[in-house]
């Protein structure tokens, strides 16, 4: 009884020292030098994961292990790191910055991982540090632990990547820089005909499942679409929507910043599988007579060797007019699918109309018809806008489309009946170049009228051709 009499002081001394220590840095201070002290006494192995491969492709492991890193409790006791938002306003994310270590425990063994950056502008690498005795233990079922993870963590958070060519190279990802892709656009909201979109979507769904199907047959499982029409019919909006659909990244390649043919070979070898690769507007490319990446360099980019580095991916060309461009660069297994994009007609500035404004049905409707009739139209772009500024009064918006309409016929009555840039538009390229999807076009037989002369040979309109599509996939 005496001695527990004796003991109490100590321990209450004890217990007070603690929990004033508990309540300032230092006992965190302390058992950091505790843990390094307890490193020194042992060996270590060390194993770096670079960011790019010797390809200077991404190395996936680098990806899944950032991911798995990021998730870390751990992450947000350290001295220091990096707060991001997300897609959403009330999103934040703990990142680990450069010389940044991080500690994790698995099967009782302790492991450290560290940031690196050895140059300036050179590729990340992390670094795994853990004790020599420990190696043969925990190292594989270690490493799948983490691809484990990752992978639960990528489905559970899937956010798509908008991916930008850079003049110069970084330390992040080469020459791409990724922005989250937040474009609202999807198959629901696309104001197309319907059968065309449908059969669109019918066509990716089938990519998605073909893995087994391409390798049977030795072809690289990707699939190539050209989109072409004016600007403003929506181009930019499909292309989102696919995106959607298919939950790939985008790397839109902007080929006025690619040096030559070799430099646009890399920026293709960077991209990762499940991505859409987009190149807007090749047709302008093509006709500049003073251009860093050449004709030659543009086919191999297409389908040479160079395009089978990688599966799973979907290659999107975009033109405002193909006619003028190169019959080599339009060929099947260059471009497995055509979709055209016409200007607006009547059937789809009733969808316009419900979508903007709401209005199924109006006493204007039949005038704005016999306008379509007549030869007048706009682009899907040029009319959203107008609803956009009067959406408060639906009569307002059709009024105004009226009036913006009949300028726009006065127009091209004043033009040459034979200006062939007035036909350009409404042509459809036969199914021998590959699938085509298109439409029949209200004012079609108007049209011809006056471009008889000048259009004597060209073909007429051809329906919905997917049994094309169908033999080249």
């Amino acid at each position: 009884m005496v001695n527990m009499i004796l003991l109490l002081p100590p321990i209450l001394g004890l217990f007070l020292i603690l929990r004033f220590l508990s309540k300032t840095s230092l006992l965190h201070i302390l058992l950091n030098q505790f843990h390094y002290l307890e490193d020194k006494l042992h060996l270590h192995q060390s194993y770096r994961v670079p960011q790019l491969n010797h390809l200077s492709q991404e190395n996936e492991l680098y990806r899944k292990v950032s991911t798995y890193l990021n998730s870390l409790p751990s992450l947000e006791d350290s001295d220091f790191t990096n707060l991001f938002t997300g897609s959403k306003s009330n999103d934040i994310f703990v990142r680990l910055d450069i010389n940044q270590t991080v500690w994790d425990v698995f099967l009782g063994a302790r492991v450290s991982w560290t940031i690196e950056k050895p140059e300036k502008n050179g590729p990340r690498v992390l670094v795994l540090r853990l004790r020599k005795n420990d190696k043969r233990r925990i190292l594989r079922p270690y490493l799948q632990h983490i691809l484990s993870v990752a992978g639960d963590i990528s489905q559970r958070k899937k956010e798509l990547n908008l991916c930008m060519n850079v003049d110069t190279p970084s330390g992040e990802n080469g020459r791409w820089r990724s922005v989250p892709f937040n474009h609202p656009a999807s198959f629901d909201t696309l104001v197309m005909d319907v059968d065309l979109k449908n059969k669109v979507k019918a066509d990716l769904e089938t990519f998605l499942k073909s893995k087994q199907f391409y390798h049977r047959l030795g072809r690289v499982w990707q699939r190539s679409y050209l989109l072409y029409g004016p600007s403003g019919t929506g181009k930019s909006s499909f292309v989102a929507a696919m995106a959607r659909l298919l939950n790939f990244d985008v790397y839109d390649i902007d080929l006025a910043k690619v040096s030559d043919d070799s430099d646009l070979k890399m920026l293709l070898l960077q991209t990762t599988s499940k991505s859409m690769i987009v190149v807007e507007d090749l047709d302008r490319f093509l006709m500049e007579k003073c251009r860093d990446v050449s004709m030659s360099g543009i086919l191999n980019f297409m389908d040479g060797i160079i395009s089978c580095c990688g599966e799973e991916r979907v290659m999107v060309f975009t033109m405002n007019n193909k006619d003028q461009v190169d019959q080599a660069v339009l060929r099947p297994g260059r471009i497995d699918v055509h979709v055209q994009f016409p200007s607006c007609d009547f059937s789809s500035f009733k969808n316009l109309a419900n979508n903007y404004l709401g209005v199924k049905e109006h006493k204007l409707f039949p005038q704005l018809e016999e306008i379509f009739q007549g030869g007048a139209s706009l682009t899907p772009a040029e009319i959203g806008e107008i609803m956009i500024s009067n959406r408060s009064s639906p009569t307002r918006a059709l009024k105004s489309v009226i009036t913006a309409m009949q300028a726009t016929g006065c127009t091209k009555s004043r033009r040459s009946s034979y200006d062939d840039e007035s036909f350009r538009n409404i042509e459809v390229t036969s199914g021998d170049q590959g699938g085509v999807f298109s439409r029949d076009h209200s004012v079609r037989d108007f049209r011809k009228l006056y471009g008889l002369l000048k259009m004597g040979s060209r073909r007429k309109d051809e329906p919905l051709d997917l049994g094309a599509v169908e033999r080249e996939g």
